[in-house]
């Protein structure tokens, strides 16, 4: 499978709201993430570190709507940009969150994934 076709297909899991089957289809063992952020969630190593931060997000936030456009492929790499329109629980507050993630393919999986914000 090609980066363009994993990645389309990652997309469209993604866009039909199923990041858990996106995760476990394409995230490498040893897949390496991280955020543009101090804290313990900074980098995480590994596909369990992984899911666990992505379990924690979904915990922690309520997602009222957004959009994920892309891919954007270039050679082993492609980009995601996602907005979404969220209240993090912690501080009630309705916010817009937009960010760029920046994934790495090899060897017909996601290697790592660089957020941006």
């Amino acid at each position: 499978m090609s980066t363009a076709e994993l990645a389309k297909d990652f997309t469209e899991l993604l866009k039909q709201g199923d990041s858990h089957s996106a995760a476990a289809k394409y995230n490498a063992d040893d897949i390496v993430s991280y955020e543009a952020m101090e804290g313990p969630m900074a980098v995480c190593n590994g596909k369990e570190a992984v899911k666990q931060k992505g379990e924690w997000w979904e915990a922690n936030h309520e997602v009222h709507g957004g959009s994920i456009d892309g891919p954007y492929v270039n050679g082993d790499q492609f980009a995601l940009r996602f907005k979404f329109d969220i209240t993090p629980k912690a501080t009630g507050e309705r916010v817009t969150m937009d960010e760029v993630g920046v994934y790495t393919v090899k060897n017909g999986k996601i290697t790592e994934e660089r957020f941006y914000y």
